[in-house]
C-alpha cells in the first residue's frame, strides 16, 4: 500500500487558538489609528495640490 502522508496544513490549523479579547481590542484600535493617519495623509498630500491650484487660479482672476 501507499505510504500515508501528513498534511502540514491540518497541523497548522490544529495549533490555532483564539486571541484574548484585550489583545483583539488593542489590534483593532491600532488598525483604526493607522487608517486614520493614512486618510489624513491622503487628504493633505493628494488634495492639497488641487486646492492650491484652485486658490491661485481664483486669485489671478481678480
Amino acid at each position: 500500500m501507499a505510504k500515508k502522508h501528513k498534511n502540514p496544513f491540518k497541523e497548522l490549523e490544529a495549533s490555532l487558538r483564539e486571541a484574548p479579547p484585550g489583545m483583539k481590542k488593542k489590534v483593532m484600535n491600532d488598525i483604526a489609528a493607522a487608517k486614520l493617519i493614512l486618510d489624513m495623509a491622503s487628504l493633505f498630500s493628494i488634495n492639497m495640490g488641487s486646492a492650491l491650484r484652485k486658490l491661485f487660479r481664483t486669485l489671478g482672476d481678480n
